[in-house]
């Protein structure tokens, strides 16, 4: 019998982006090193709001993007065409420190497809990565750098991030086979 239950609420999420944008700011990065990207599209809204809170922190506005992997994905031949949605990355990434930021990090293959993607924009410093949600079952040795919450799952599952700029109606929910 599935089951659907409210992991986090939007209160939770904006706690946990907090929590996250202070470790961020706690590292010996200069402001003027970070750059934010979300993996599209779920990080997106995710690197927006941890940008506009790092801003707050660090007192400096800190750049932010959002980056496209659906053509670096590793299961392109069982998945068929790939959405594609936008890149943008308004700053020069090479030399930076660079966090992406996704909200689930579940086997690790995203990330492993967006470390490739990144490569075609410039070569980072350093790549730390940001996940709301760390769900466990990872395929690849991939871990996050900065987590929002730890949600033990089963590997049927499904977790679902809703995000937006305001914060207003935000949520986790797992989704229990």
């Amino acid at each position: 019998m599935a089951s659907n239950k409210v992991i986090i609420d939007a209160a939770g999420i904006e706690q946990a982006l907090r929590r996250m944008a202070g470790e961020i700011a706690n590292q010996a990065f200069s402001p003027s090193e970070i750059g934010l990207i979300g993996i599209q599209s779920g990080g997106v809204v995710l690197a927006r709001r941890l940008a506009r809170i790092l801003s707050e922190i660090l007192g400096r506005t800190i750049p932010v993007g959002c980056l496209d992997i659906g053509m670096h994905r590793d299961d392109l031949n069982h998945r068929g065409v790939p959405t594609l949605y936008p890149t943008e990355i308004p700053f020069d990434i090479n030399n930076k420190c660079v966090i992406l930021v996704d909200d689930v990090l579940y086997t690790g293959r995203t990330v492993r497809a967006a470390m490739d993607a990144l490569n075609d924009y410039g070569r980072p410093r350093m790549i730390k990565l940001a996940v709301l949600v760390d769900r466990g079952h990872r395929e690849l040795p991939i871990r996050p750098d900065y987590v929002g919450i730890t949600i033990p799952t089963k590997p049927s599952d499904k977790v679902h991030v809703i995000v937006s700029d305001s914060g207003t109606d935000d949520a986790v929910i797992l989704h229990e086979a």
